[in-house]
């Protein structure tokens, strides 16, 4: 399977830690890329060990085998002139060079863009930061949890009468990652038909920016009006009743669209109610709806939304998902392995020629790959 993957042959050096950087460089090394990481001798990826999680394997947090799977390690000192010279082979034969640091850092390494374009002219340099390379944000800590705060997606997330919600996953990370992969697939193909290396560059508050794409626009082109947060059962700033997460006898359920009429029907909610404005009234009709959707189970109400056609769904956790079974039909996860460690894991989003690629590889040890920065790639 190896050799029919799209990126088989592409050399990636991956400067990055913790997350961003290292989830678009997962994202190449599924494709077929060989990923090698410089991470710093005796120490290494910080998030091998700082990540707050109390689960470790082998010693190691399992966020850094999540999003470090079947790659290559070498462990460098990069304020040694001897190492940095081994490191300065290693990207003359590079295709891509990836790296998250706060702007400045790599330059002062002598591995900035302008510095690794003199040794390899035609490299494809990507970099992710927390509020791009100027302005006034530049200087601060590019961490999600911060992002998400000075974005707008916290402050959207949430009811009227609560504080702002973060989202339980680091989003901005991921979707800097994603959209720096993008940018390299994209200068790939150039370099390819043009023989033009190039660089491209993201941040974290790019992303957060582009995922509010649809509710900028309306806001823009709003005079500005800021929406109201929903006070009962939130899901959405501007979609109008029923939208939202609703508690039901033993769970939760999540509706999305469905004629309020054939609601009331269903539920008993007063028709009254129904017949209200769905959105300047919203959270009169929401209030009506929580309080009968308490009275019955998630599948007593599922098994009636769904012979209606009410979009609904019930609110899963991971156990839930997995006793499902879409995950092992759709070939999501998959089995990895470092010596005499096992642990399982996901796999790419996305089948190639109706095979979706994988590889058993886990995370590298520090410095697995030492021998390169003698013998090149």
């Amino acid at each position: 399977m190896t050799d029919l993957l799209p990126l088989d042959g592409l050399k990636v050096l991956d400067f990055s830690q913790f997350l961003a950087g290292p989830y678009c460089a997962l994202k190449l090394a599924d494709l077929g890329a060989d990923v090698v990481k410089v991470e710093r001798a005796g120490l290494g990826d910080l998030s091998r060990y700082l990540y707050l999680t109390d689960t470790k394997i082998a010693g190691e947090s399992t966020i850094f085998h999540a999003i470090n799977r079947n790659k290559r390690s070498v462990a460098v000192d990069l304020k040694s002139d001897e190492d940095k010279e081994k490191l300065r082979k290693l990207v003359a034969e590079a295709d891509v060079i990836l790296q998250n640091f706060r702007p400045g850092v790599m330059e002062r390494l002598g591995f900035g863009y302008d510095a690794v374009k003199k040794i390899n002219p035609t490299v494809v340099y990507g970099t992710v930061t927390g509020y791009g390379s100027d302005g006034p944000w530049v200087d601060l800590p590019g961490q999600d949890l911060l992002a998400q705060a000075r974005s707008g997606v916290m402050w959207l997330s949430g009811g009227q009468d609560h504080g702002p919600v973060a989202m339980g996953l680091p989003v901005a990370d991921v979707l800097a990652g994603s959209a720096l992969a993008h940018g390299v697939l994209a200068l790939l193909y150039r370099r390819a038909t043009k023989n033009i290396g190039g660089f491209v560059e993201t941040s974290l508050i790019e992303v957060l920016a582009d995922l509010q794409f649809e509710l900028l626009t309306t806001w823009f082109n709003d005079g500005n009006r800021t929406p109201k947060r929903s006070k009962n059962n939130p899901a959405h700033a501007y979609l109008a009743a029923p939208y939202g997460v609703y508690e039901t006898s033993d769970g939760y359920i999540a509706i999305a669209m469905g004629k309020l009429p054939l609601l009331a029907e269903i539920t008993g909610l007063s028709a009254d109610i129904s017949e209200l404005d769905a959105f300047t009234k919203r959270d009169d009709i929401k209030a009506g709806l929580a309080a009968k959707l308490k009275i019955r189970t998630s599948d007593d109400w599922m098994e009636q939304f769904v012979k209606n056609d009410i979009w609904a769904a019930p609110v899963m956790d991971w156990d839930g998902v997995v006793k499902s079974g879409v995950l092992q039909t759709l070939d999501m996860i998959q089995d990895i392995h470092r010596g005499d460690v096992d642990m399982k894991t996901t796999k790419l989003p996305m089948r190639i020629d109706g095979i979706r690629p994988s590889s058993t590889r886990a995370a590298p040890e520090l410095g697995d790959a030492n021998s390169l920065l003698d013998t090149g790639w």
